[in-house]
């Protein structure tokens, strides 16, 4: 098999040469931090550490952890280290829960960025020549210009579509060549819902040859629905708006795991409760350090992604490590009548049934007790049969969703296409627990 790199040096870097360079760049951030972010000062102050305490990569775990609370808690602009004439661009979270959390860059973190996206693109297998229709949401969210930069920056041509305007997306496909699809998973499948709704056929009529899909989790069986529904080849990316935005890690065509950017990142995977580190492929909660980010630098920065990480060399080449898909988030976890429940846990199941599509809600309230309802919509297939097969079907899929979850779930089927679309990040979840206090 053939590999693509875009910074073969460092992409094959042997972990002597990682480690080297983590340790060098870890020294000089921690410095960085202390000088010119008071709330780092003031941490290692609390915590007695100096940064001259931070000799290499493994005293890392010296450093105090920081959280997303910290950021909103410094809202907006507490967490820059440099001052804002500085500062080339602002992305930020949707805040839904507070305060967004807010991101400066320079024109140095711009740059970093860019190259980690070239680096991030040409790993799956994009090259100069492809076209790439980029249905990321532009904006305060980093997906559609992370990618833009790094799509230019390989010589691609990019399709600034953003998400939304389904029916815009597909002419666009077929009239300008797209060969390469970067959106959510959700949104891909409801492109190729649109798609044969108009009775268009994207094996014949269009070039998509793959597809990078990030910005929310999803399981290998969603994979093969979207390749399927597609007729292509589809990667996981990975990244988050704190630390650059997309590129963070990505697959490469051996689809074993999603390659971090090491000489650029220091990742981790600590126990969700002790905040220890767990051995080497046990899933715990994800952790980074970026080691050149001039704008917010950030130190042992929470994720709350569940994964594991993969220590061992791939068959590309790579010595960096890779992290499996991710399993869900730490806050996102359910505790319903006393069994942790994760979404991930329910779309595993979900997706291996034959008659069950790919959009389903996970509703939880409380009657007395804790109430657990997933709704499915099912294929139009399923959904002809007669009312009697759809019972028994309800019940079957309550039994496979109990052998796994250990908790009794309620299955309301609902007729195709009644469950809302999303043009970006699907809404999987819809706690109701405290509005019914």
């Amino acid at each position: 098999m053939d590999y693509l790199y875009w910074n073969k040096d460092a992409e094959l870097s042997s972990r002597e040469e990682i480690e080297g360079i983590q340790s060098k760049r870890l020294r000089s951030m921690a410095k960085y931090c202390y000088d010119n972010v008071p709330f780092y000062n003031q941490k290692f102050k609390k915590a007695g550490v100096k940064p001259s305490d931070i000799k290499s990569a493994e005293d890392i775990t010296k450093i105090p952890f920081t959280l997303k609370t910290d950021l909103r808690e410094n809202y907006p602009f507490k967490m820059f280290a440099k001052p804002l004439e500085e500062i080339v661009r602002l992305h930020a979270s949707s805040g839904t829960s507070g305060s967004p959390t807010v991101v400066g860059y320079t024109s140095n973190d711009i740059e970093t960025w860019t190259e980690m996206m070239a680096r991030t693109m040409t790993c799956p297998g994009c090259h100069k020549g492809d076209v790439i229709q980029n249905a990321y949401g532009y904006g305060l969210f980093t997906g559609g210009l992370g990618f833009h930069y790094g799509g230019e920056r390989i010589g691609a041509t990019v399709i600034p579509i953003s998400g939304g305007n389904t029916g815009l997306q597909i002419k666009l496909m077929k009239d300008f060549g797209s060969t390469v699809l970067t959106c959510t998973p959700s949104y891909s499948l409801y492109i190729a819902e649109y798609a044969k709704q108009e009775k268009f056929d994207v094996s014949k009529e269009i070039k998509l040859r793959m597809g990078i899909f990030g910005a929310e989790p999803s399981s290998e069986t969603l994979r093969s629905k979207i390749e399927e529904a597609l007729s292509i080849d589809a990667y996981d990316i990975y990244g988050l708006s704190e630390i650059y935005g997309p590129g963070v890690s990505v697959e490469c065509p051996e689809k074993n795991g999603l390659h971090i950017w090491e000489d650029l990142l220091i990742p981790e995977v600590v126990d969700k409760d002790t905040k220890e580190p767990v051995s080497p492929g046990e899933k715990g909660v994800l952790t980074f350090t970026p080691l050149t980010k001039e704008g917010t630098p950030l130190l042992r920065y929470v994720t709350n992604d569940i994964t594991s990480l993969n220590h061992e060399k791939c068959n590309c080449g790579r010595e960096m490590v890779r992290m499996s898909k991710v399993a869900g988030r730490a806050d996102d976890m359910l505790i319903v009548r006393g069994v942790n429940v994760y979404p991930s846990q329910i779309e595993h199941v979900l997706m291996g049934i034959p008659g069950v599509s790919e959009n389903y809600q996970i509703v939880v309230d409380r009657d007395i007790l804790d109430t657990l309802t997933v709704k499915i919509e099912v294929t139009p297939e399923r959904f002809s049969d007669k009312m009697k097969d759809l019972v028994d079907f309800e019940r079957m899929v309550e039994d496979e969703l109990f052998e796994t979850l250990r908790v009794k779930a309620k299955i309301e089927l609902v007729a195709p296409g009644e469950i809302p679309r999303s043009m970006g990040k699907a809404k999987r979840v819809i706690d109701l627990r405290k509005e019914n206090i």
